[in-house]
């Protein structure tokens, strides 16, 4: 059976590849006799693995050596409380910029523990665009600044990182980890749910900056304490041990590619191969701002809502599926993550053509 294009904006594709060689490995990783969902966490065997996944993470994403990374479980979601527990310190404050749905969802949680600033917020445009750097109102004595580089629901991207001087900068990238090269000592922690471009669902990485661990407000969970975890090598407890090995597999994938750079030339083409083919149209059209379309998830819709059933049906049965936007949106949105291949991208260009040829 030929394997479907997924657009879903997570969980995503994995590539084939690695997918065939955890097939390879499930009943017996490396002479084990062990598949690694039978390991201890605390085994040699499965030691080995996540060291391996730590030093090619690192190594791909140049990550320096003064930051932990941290393999958690919990989702993004969970950083959202985790984040102002952690991080507020002797602060009264925190900046958000607000861009879209999971920067709202970030700020509704962070109220619940701090004083939330809102540096910028672009819902006067239906979250179509980002703010620019002089319109960002931060405050110096916040504890930090948080916003979401890639709103994967509105299609929205920063075309810049922010400058936030001495306030440490917190990132969400659950969307946009891993698609290009980042400088990451711009950032005072990085974050991600693992289900669009690291691996399976359940895993969640921070990269955090060692100066920002062991501020834990008081009455802090154990478990929510990023000091637990960078003191216990992310073992503290047993983590996604499966979805670690694949998120592994996903890292020495991406260092056979060329790295960074050769999987942004990829993102790079493939967005740009879509969104021509929406601008080259009357028939489809896409709400973002030009200068912050983003490069993994692509909102389109059609000109006439009522084939938008007729659409999703026919591209369906030629192998490109969960297109459909979401529900706050609509119309339809194709995430475009680096596991996608840039044969599914074509495929869906031409289906977009046809399609208007029919029904234009």
């Amino acid at each position: 059976m030929a394997r479907k294009f997924n657009f879903s904006a997570g969980p995503a594709m994995l590539p084939t590849s690695v997918i065939e060689r955890a097939q390879a490995e499930m009943l017996d990783w490396n002479g084990s006799g062990m598949s690694v969902m039978e390991m201890s966490h605390r085994g040699k065997e499965y030691m080995s693995i996540a060291a391996r996944a730590e030093a090619d993470l690192r190594d791909v994403m140049a990550i320096p050596d003064n930051y932990k990374v941290l393999f958690l479980q919990g989702g993004a979601s969970s950083q959202f409380a985790m984040i102002p527990m952690n991080l507020v310190g002797d602060k009264q404050s925190a900046d958000y910029i607000n861009t879209g749905m999971w920067s709202k969802k970030a700020i509704s949680e962070a109220k619940r523990y701090i004083t939330v600033n809102i540096a910028a917020d672009t819902s006067d445009s239906g979250f179509t665009t980002v703010p620019s750097q002089d319109q960002l109102k931060l405050n110096p004595d916040a504890a930090y600044v948080h916003y979401t580089p890639n709103e994967t629901i509105g299609g929205v991207e920063f075309d810049y990182i922010p400058d936030t001087g001495d306030v440490p900068l917190i990132a969400d990238m659950s969307s946009t980890i891993l698609s290009r090269p980042i400088d990451v000592s711009r950032f005072g922690m990085i974050y991600a749910g693992a289900q669009k471009n690291i691996g399976p669902a359940g895993l969640t990485i921070v990269i955090i900056r060692e100066d920002l661990i062991g501020k834990a407000s008081a009455g802090t969970p154990t478990m929510f304490d990023y000091a637990t975890h960078a003191e216990n090598e992310s073992m503290y407890n047993t983590p996604a041990t499966y979805s670690w090995y694949v998120a592994g597999l996903v890292f020495e994938w991406l260092k056979e590619l060329g790295g960074l750079e050769g999987m942004a030339a990829i993102n790079k083409r493939k967005a740009e191969k879509l969104y021509a083919a929406i601008d080259a149209s009357d028939f489809y059209a896409n709400p973002v701002a030009i200068h912050a379309r983003s490069w993994m998830n692509v909102p389109f819709t059609l000109a006439n809502p009522e084939l938008d059933a007729a659409f999703l049906k026919g591209a369906s049965e030629r192998g490109l599926v969960t297109l459909k936007g979401h529900r706050s949106v609509g119309g339809m949105r194709a995430s475009i993550y680096n596991a996608m291949p840039e044969e599914g991208v074509d495929l869906l260009v031409a289906w977009m053509q046809e399609f208007e040829r029919n029904q234009g």
